[in-house]
């Protein structure tokens, strides 16, 4: 791993022109630059680089899909356009890096920092964001659905117009994020604090608030068909109507604001009717039996 690094920090020391090809450890990393006046045009990397430290590094447009990056750092480094598909980056800490329009759709990124990145426009569906630190992450218009960031830390985060559904939320702490305008739908939000958070416009149909704390959270215009509200606090919520409540699904244990009060859950039954019987048509009549008489 430590050929690796040394070998990106010559390179990026390099003269006009210069071009190093390097191979190490046992799962065959590769790295591959093509540098013109000091900054890198094109990167590959792939296998494994552990601990490796490409802090503030120009890596946009490089190539680390599959690659195990376990507890390195990325600190400042840009990787806009980047393709990270199904990596493995448990740990390490890309925060203040650029990863605008990366591609990070099944990559694993449990326990790992990414605050105050820049990841708008990120594609990340099936991604691995577990006890992740994303305070103040700009998340605007990423895809993430079937993300899971049970127990994330997403404070002052912006996912403004994020596509999340069915995205894990257990647990957060989304205290004043904006999800304005998000697409939620089915999204597991149980046990999450969204205190002061912004789900004005968003679509939050069949997802699932239970013990949730919404203290001052702003719903907006918000849509909450078949929403499962039980448990959860939403007595100092704002932007609540009654309609709103009313086609969602609540419980004794539901808190809501003064005014507002617990209807039935809402929901669509499709019967299916089958068309009549059509009659049976009528049995053919028996021809009539004739007798002859022998003649002797």
């Amino acid at each position: 791993m430590k050929q690796i690094a040394a070998l990106i920090r010559n390179a990026s020391a390099a003269a006009l022109g210069l071009a190093a090809v390097a191979c190490a450890t046992q799962a065959a990393a590769e790295v591959r630059f093509s540098l013109q006046d000091g900054v890198s045009r094109t990167v590959t990397l792939g296998g494994s680089c552990n601990r490796c430290d490409l802090s503030g590094r120009n890596l946009s447009g490089a190539t680390l899909s599959g690659a195990t990056f376990i507890s390195a750092t990325l600190v400042g480094a840009n990787l806009r356009g980047a393709e990270l598909t199904g990596g493995n980056f448990t740990n390490s800490d890309f925060s203040r890096a650029n990863m605008t329009g990366t591609e990070l759709n099944g990559a694993n990124f449990t326990s790992a920092a990414f605050v105050d990145v820049a990841m708008n426009g990120a594609e990340a569906s099936g991604g691995v964001f577990a006890n992740a630190n994303m305070a103040r992450v700009d998340l605007t218009g990423a895809e993430l659905s079937a993300v899971n960031m049970n127990s994330t830390v997403l404070q002052d985060a912006r996912l403004t117009g994020a596509e999340m559904f069915g995205a894990n939320l257990a647990n957060v702490n989304a205290r004043n994020t904006s999800f304005a305008h998000a697409e939620m739908q089915a999204a597991n939000m149980i046990s999450g604090d969204f205190s002061g958070a912004n789900f004005s416009g968003a679509s939050l149909d069949n997802a699932r608030f239970r013990n949730g704390n919404f203290n001052r959270a702003n719903f907006a215009g918000a849509s909450l068909r078949r929403t499962d509200i039980r448990g959860a606090d939403l007595s100092r919520a704002v932007g609540l109507t009654q309609d709103q409540v009313s086609e969602a699904c609540a419980n004794d244990e539901t808190r809501l604001p003064r005014g507002l009060q617990i209807g039935n859950c809402r929901s669509r039954v499709f019967v299916r009717v089958a068309p009549p019987t059509p009659p049976r048509p009528p049995a053919v009549p028996t021809p009539p039996v004739r007798h002859y008489a022998a003649n002797d």
